[in-house]
């Protein structure tokens, strides 16, 4: 099983940024995607942003030019730096991952645990 741990949120002022952390780990054959959800209370969870195993990424219009995505792929780790962030980006962010395991070798999302961003004006 994959257990994917999320660091990073907190309460900021409009205007300021955060970097968010997900690190994926357990008997990982190999990762495919790896990406950034959003939910916002009584919302569907949203794409924020994605990265493949050969590093092309992808935005929400909503963050492209102030979000950026980015991968540690020695340590399973996924990034998200959040710049001039609005309240309109508060939310809880879940982390995702496409992954292969030894106990389950077929390309598997898993998600984790989710950590609040919370943007005050």
């Amino acid at each position: 099983q994959v257990q994917l741990v999320e660091s990073g949120g907190g309460l900021v002022q409009a205007g300021g940024s955060l970097r968010l952390s997900c690190a994926a780990s357990g008997r990982i054959i190999s990762i495919n995607t790896m990406g950034w959800y959003l939910q916002a209370p009584g919302n569907q969870r949203e794409l924020v942003a994605t990265i493949t195993s050969g590093g092309s990424t992808n935005y929400a219009d909503s963050v492209k030019g102030r979000f950026a995505i980015s991968r540690d792929y020695a340590k399973n780790t996924v990034y998200l730096q959040m710049n001039s962030l609005k309240p309109e980006d508060t939310a809880v962010y879940y982390c995702a991952a496409e992954v292969r395991t030894v106990a389950r070798p077929i390309l598997t999302d898993y998600w984790g645990q989710g950590t609040q961003v919370t943007v005050s004006s």
